[in-house]
Parts: C-alpha cells; structure tokens; sequence
C-alpha cells in the first residue's frame, strides 16, 4: 500500500471466478493491491467476460454453478483465446490435476492455499505469458506480432506495419465486433480516408484467406476462423 494514502496506478487486469461469497471478495481485496480485477461469481458470466475482456490473466474456481470451471478453460481455448489461467480447486488428486491442464489451464492450484504461493504462481504465470502473448492465434494460424508474419499450413506470410496493426486489434479481441471508426482510431492516421478500414481488411484477405476477417453487416469486423 502507499504510504500517501493513495492507490498505485491499476497493474495488469485480472479476471476472479469465484462463487464462494467469502472467500472471493476476500482474493478480490488482496489481490487489488496488485492488479486491476473484476470478480464474477458464476461460470456463464465467467466465460462471457474472458472472452471479451481483454484480461492479462484468469483466476477461475472449478467448482462453479452455471458452467464448471474448466469448461470456462474450454471455451475459452476453442474461441482462440490464450490468455493464461490459473484454476483453483478443492480437487487435488493426480488426475484431477492432468484434467485442468488438458482443459487448456496454465496451472493448478488446490485449495487450501497460502496467498503468497498465490500470489508467487501468478507472478510466474504473467512472466511467462509475455513472450506468449507476441503470439496470436487466428484459426489455425499464428501471427507473431513483433515479426508482423503469419505462419501457418501454406507457410509464413510477411505483413506490412499497418496489416500486422490491424490483425492485432482483431486477434487480442477475437469475439469482439470493431466498427469502422474504432479501427481507423486505433491504426491509421487521423487524416486518413475512412476506406483505409476496408482497404486494409481486404489486403488482409488476399494473403490470409477470405475468412481470417468476419464482416459483421451493419457493425463491422471481427476476427475470423481461417
């Protein structure tokens, strides 16, 4: 805590799915000291905001009313998200274990649990993403952001700057609908025509196949499956 009485500045966003009415505002508290962190107390609200979200990571319960822990972890996984996760359980045995980590988990921890061992696996778990999170996924491609190239069945495919900035809007946030104008913000110059959007998506198809961008009529764009 500072010393002024005033809060740091908000570190990396986290996700909390805890049912438990205790001890989740409880980890919510602690792990404010640290972390910008939204606590959701079931799975469907669990795995509707991993998706669109944007978190740097997830502390998801297992044993959660609505949709269980892990199939949050599924979801996730099958929709292209890689943000890493770290599921909490009262499960403990070797297979139990296995289970998460299959699911698509980056780790496992079962309660009870000291904060600090917590705290520690998360620190290891966003320093481990960060080279990671360089790469996204888009369908069965794999887009290396500092390469600007795409790597997939047919090969790699380089990028310009202003594709590789495009397809990296709509890869962090693949179920997220842009509109034109929140694209043009976000890559292009003020100045520039607001076609620039469609230009650009359309590059983007001609290397990368129709599909890698899903044009949502009357919104906008959002990452596709190709």
């Amino acid at each position: 805590m500072s010393t002024t009485g005033q809060k740091p500045a908000p570190g990396p966003r986290l996700l909390l799915v805890e049912d438990d009415r205790q001890l989740g505002p409880l980890l919510a508290e602690i792990l404010d000291e640290a972390y910008e962190v939204d606590l959701v107390t079931d799975g469907q609200a669990g795995l509707h905001a991993g998706l669109t979200g944007g978190y740097a990571a997830l502390v998801v319960d297992r044993g959660l009313p609505v949709v269980e822990g892990l199939d949050i972890v599924r979801g996730l996984r099958q929709n292209g998200v890689i943000t890493p996760v770290l599921v909490l359980t009262a499960r403990g045995t070797v297979a139990d274990r296995v289970e998460g980590l299959d699911a698509g988990a980056e780790d496992y921890l079962v309660k009870p649990f000291e904060i600090d061992e917590l705290l520690a696996r998360l620190r290891a778990l966003l320093r481990r993403s960060a080279d990671v999170a360089q790469t996204l996924a888009v369908g069965v491609l794999r887009f290396d952001v500092l390469g600007r190239r795409v790597t997939g069945p047919d090969g790699i495919v380089d990028l310009s700057g202003r594709e590789a900035a495009l397809l990296e809007v709509l890869a962090r946030r693949p179920q997220q609908v842009f509109t034109r104008p929140q694209l043009l913000a976000a890559v292009f110059d003020p100045a520039d025509d607001p076609g620039s959007v469609d230009t650009y998506v359309y590059y983007l198809r001609r290397k990368l196949g129709r599909d890698c961008v899903q044009t949502v009529h009357g919104m906008g764009y959002r990452l596709g499956t190709p």
